[in-house]
């Protein structure tokens, strides 16, 4: 799946002076309300940083497809097939968008196309993933994770509600634009911070490991929380909507992603072992 040439993408940031040698471990929450392509240049920046390394990603929406297919990437072929494997995701989706067909079954080829779900399955896959949908019944949301995480799961959380129809799984039916931000978080067993990229500047709940609501007098050693704002994309017409998606566009969002996560790499993350141990609340940038 990563035999296609690769796509060209923005050449390779030096990598932030102020990290150091010290690894850095990050969970990457991505929320249903910054662009995706926004999303991909986030993804595509921390790819660039051989200090920076995911441990978990968590996502929702559209969100989750290409979080599929980084993880699958890396499963295959380290950062350059993650980035590849983005590229050709996307060169996917900018065409697929041209043709007028059912969009589940439009997210359901090119996902097929994408990744090979077994190797984001297996226990030696780098990144842990967990796909977020919402019940279409109930509205409560449920986490896709290991053996429970499968096409059906990812395409359900990427599904628009009302537009399309739900996913069935399980006997229960399922759709996207479940909010991240209210979920629990556990502790990562190797993740010192925390990154949600979202669009939304409000607070988000963040919640310890033993359930209770995180703040200063914290003491578990929760994961530094931190957050990269999508503050240009209003919310408009879901991707995948209009009737084609231009490439030049999608790479200039793309780019302010990365310009994004550059940012947060050089003023935030490398303060972040200087705060107390227990500061587990959110950080904005």
């Amino acid at each position: 799946m990563l035999a296609q040439s690769a796509v060209r993408t923005v050449a390779a940031a030096t990598p932030t002076a102020h990290l150091g040698v010290e690894d850095r471990t990050i969970d990457i929450m991505l929320a249903n309300d910054a662009h995706d392509a926004f999303v991909w240049g986030v993804l595509d920046r921390l790819l660039d940083e051989p200090n920076c390394n995911v441990s978990g990603v968590t996502a929702s929406g559209f969100a989750a497809m290409q979080a599929a297919v980084f993880a699958y990437g890396l499963s295959v072929g380290g950062r350059r097939g993650a980035r590849t494997a983005l590229a050709n995701f996307w060169r996917r989706v900018s065409h697929a968008s041209m043709f007028d067909i059912d969009r589940t079954s439009l997210l359901r080829s090119m996902l097929e196309q994408s990744i090979d779900l077994k190797r984001i399955r297996d226990e030696d896959c780098p990144v842990k993933l967990d796909v977020v949908a919402v019940n279409a019944r109930g509205d409560a949301l449920k986490t896709f994770s290991g053996s429970q995480l499968s096409i059906d799961a990812i395409v359900a959380a990427a599904t628009v509600p009302f537009l399309s129809a739900a996913v069935e799984i399980d006997g229960d039916f399922y759709w996207g634009d479940g909010d991240i931000s209210l979920l629990p978080t556990a502790v990562s067993t190797g993740a010192r911070h925390r990154l949600m990229v979202t669009r939304k500047p409000s607070i988000f709940v963040t919640r310890c490991a033993d359930r209770s609501l995180a703040s200063a007098d914290c003491a578990t050693g929760c994961a530094a929380v931190h957050t990269i704002f999508d503050s240009q994309h209003r919310a408009a017409s879901p991707l995948l909507l209009r009737p084609w998606i231009d490439w030049g566009e999608l790479t200039d969002i793309r780019d302010r992603g990365r310009q994004s996560a550059e940012d947060w790499l050089a003023a935030d993350l490398s303060r972040a072992d200087e705060r107390p141990t227990f500061d587990c609340r959110t950080q904005y940038i």
